[in-house]
């Protein structure tokens, strides 16, 4: 007697279950096994992958113009001057910085160039995003001057009262070259903090966003003492492109303590002649 072929119940029901469980949705699309709707895209990688090289992304011309002493030294240390000493870093796909000195008979100047390669490691968050962030609370810290000041000086984090000022020597003939500025507005008359004779900020040397120069990018110009020290002043530029930040520091500080402040005009715009350079090398 023939039997019949069957199928036992338990076993039916797996093939049935598998058979509507598996595959994809009605459109096509792979679904999240979790929420049950389609997995969102991640965000856009930033445009730089890698970073330049810092103490060779000064051309020699520059340096002699903003370390004007090392041209007296001998050729051995004229070199090494020139050269920079690189920042540690234990990543230079995301960080690398180099750093110059220059001791003249009538100042001691010093430049420092940082670039910082941001990357988001959230999956919803770009890189341009993310390094918007960390831009935006650099230019918070610097406690920009703005219209509703009055165009009063701010004072710096931890400064102990010490207020920021772009306070040159004396007043120049006009606004500094090259890249545009907005809050202009004059600030009144501040003493010195050392020996020597009072300075006036002139229009268009505070503390101000930049246009012209990256995405986004500030100056800070910052007058200092210590005692009986010289006024030292120290300029800042620090600009975004895409998912990179720059920054340019140039610091210069008077031999002798009862020499006039260091001038906010040529300080400024060597400073920012040298990050409008900086930024080509990130052009297209």
């Amino acid at each position: 007697m023939q039997r019949k072929a069957y199928v036992p119940g338990v076993a039916l029901l797996v093939v049935l279950v598998a058979g509507c469980s598996s595959g994809s949705g009605t459109d096509g699309t792979a679904t999240d096994s979790k929420a049950g709707v389609p997995k969102a895209a991640a965000a856009p990688p930033g445009r730089y992958r890698t970073l330049p090289e810092p103490c060779r992304a000064v051309n020699k011309g520059v340096l002699k113009d903003m370390l004007p002493g090392a041209a007296e030294l001998p050729d051995d240390q004229k070199a090494k001057a020139y050269a920079g000493a690189a920042e540690l870093t234990y990543d230079t796909d995301r960080r690398v910085g180099c750093r110059w000195k220059d001791e003249a008979p009538d100042a001691v100047r010093r430049l420092y160039v940082d670039f910082e390669r941001v990357v988001s490691y959230d999956p919803a968050v770009s890189d341009d995003d993310r390094a918007k962030a960390v831009y935006g609370k650099k230019e918070s810290a610097a406690k920009l001057p703005t219209a509703k000041d009055g165009g009063k000086d701010t004072s710096r984090p931890g400064g102990g009262g010490t207020g920021k000022s772009g306070t040159p020597s004396g007043t120049p003939s006009g606004k500094p070259s090259g890249l545009r500025v907005q809050n202009q507005a004059a600030s009144p008359t501040t003493p010195p903090a050392s020996s020597g004779p009072p300075a006036t900020t002139p229009d268009g040397l505070k503390p101000r966003i930049l246009t012209g120069l990256g995405d986004a990018a500030y100056l800070d110009d910052a007058l200092t003492a210590s005692g009986s020290a010289a006024q030292r002043r120290t300029v800042t530029v620090v600009f975004r492109t895409s998912n990179v930040i720059v920054t340019v520091e140039y610091t210069e500080q008077p031999s002798s303590p009862s020499a006039t402040a260091p001038d906010s005009q040529e300080l400024q715009e060597k400073t920012q002649a040298l990050a409008a350079k900086l930024a080509e090398l990130f052009g297209d």
